[in-house]
């Protein structure tokens, strides 16, 4: 193998084994570890509640691939701090959300709770939450602020950490009209 095409291979390896360590471990292995994956009442008694559940574990599943794949692709590394990208991600999900892989890991864990009818996978979902805000504002933005300086200020100037944007955000397009002179 040369190294261009290590190069190539090597970001798609360390996502795939960094989607099961991480997200697969945390979004999957612990929920289904700690309840067995047992189907309870619906919470609130109202079965809705369960189609709720399925669509957040579709849209977490849908979001976290796409979001793994921009990153060994398009960025050139990982998730993983130990083997970081070589650009900002700012496609795809990026482009309304700055986190959604933590959001769409939330939303594993939530939607199973919903589905299955268990409150303390909705608890769990919460703390998770709260761990990942911490994180991201001690660890993951301070790196992104050094290691990308004026593009990730820009990039996080108009794209919000936790809730989407409505319309897409564009790398070096103004989302903000500009005032008339």
């Amino acid at each position: 193998m040369n190294q261009s095409s290590s190069r190539g291979i090597m970001p798609v390896l360390g996502s795939i084994v960094f989607l099961f360590a991480a997200p697969g471990l945390l979004g999957v292995f612990i929920p289904w570890y700690t309840t067995g994956w047992r189907m309870n009442a619906p919470l609130l008694g109202f079965e809705p509640v369960r189609w709720l559940g399925g669509a957040l574990i579709l849209f977490g599943t849908t979001v976290l691939l796409d979001s793994f794949a921009r990153f060994a692709w398009q960025g050139r590394g990982t998730p993983a701090p130990i083997y970081p990208t070589e650009t900002l991600v700012v496609s795809g999900a990026y482009r309304y959300v700055r986190n959604p892989m933590y959001l769409a890991v939330t939303a594993l864990i939530a939607g199973q709770g919903l589905l299955i009818g268990c409150l303390t996978l909705l608890i769990y979902a919460l703390a998770f939450g709260v761990v990942t805000h911490l994180f991201v504002l001690v660890y993951e933005e301070p790196t992104l602020r050094r290691t990308y300086g004026a593009q990730y200020e820009a990039y996080a100037a108009e794209v919000r950490r936790w809730m989407p944007r409505l319309t897409p955000w564009y790398s070096g397009a103004p989302s903000r009209p500009t005032p008339p002179a």
